[in-house]
């Protein structure tokens, strides 16, 4: 399954081998104490913190950049939006919540392979099953999910640059039309590994 829309990056480090369920457990907890973090100063610490796990993960420059690149406009247009309803601190503190959530979930992608990740899940869900619903596909629709997030953020970045070099950044058409095709495209594709591999019922 990790070939349908793969961020993982192979390694063996020790966020490799740690388990998906503590991982995403992890990922819980983080994200909430990012929320309860007010201030800038204790934030930039935390960014410190999740460099360094991005460092001890060494899943590389490139890995660790694709993470953040697609959320860099929207991280300008919510501090703008932030510093005239509030003011630099929390403008500064919004944004970079934001931010290390993104980068956060994204190192949990690259460290964790889908079929771990989805067993994980499996496993959280398995009392679904009372109420009649089926633990494997909501696991499985939900780490398509989270790996489409980043596979969509990637598509509207090339269309964003094929604006550009056309000359046509300011066009919504031209942006809008081309993402829908992308992701149409990619979905398709998506449907056909997944009903290649008898999951399309």
């Amino acid at each position: 399954m990790n070939g349908l829309t793969g961020a993982y990056v192979p390694g063996s480090s020790w966020l490799h081998r740690l388990p998906a369920g503590a991982k995403l457990a992890g990922l819980a907890v983080a994200c909430t104490g990012l929320v309860l973090l007010r201030s800038p100063l204790a934030l930039a610490g935390a960014a410190v913190v999740v460099a360094g796990l991005y460092a001890w993960s060494r899943v590389g420059l490139a890995a660790t950049w694709a993470q953040i690149k697609p959320v860099r406009w929207f991280a300008v247009a919510l501090f703008g939006m932030q510093l005239i309803f509030a003011d630099l601190q929390g403008a500064l503190a919004t944004t970079l919540r934001v931010v290390l959530a993104v980068a956060l979930a994204g190192l949990v992608t690259l460290t964790t392979r889908t079929s771990a990740m989805m067993a994980a899940l499996e496993r959280c869900l398995a009392p679904a099953r009372f109420v009649g619903l089926d633990p494997f596909r909501l696991s499985l629709l939900l780490s398509l999910t989270v790996r489409s997030v980043p596979v969509v953020a990637g598509l509207a970045t090339r269309v964003r640059e094929a604006q550009r070099a056309r000359g046509v950044e300011r066009s919504l058409r031209a942006f809008a039309v081309p993402l829908v095709v992308s992701s149409l495209r990619h979905a398709d594709a998506l449907g056909e590994a997944l009903s290649a591999r008898g999951l399309d019922d």
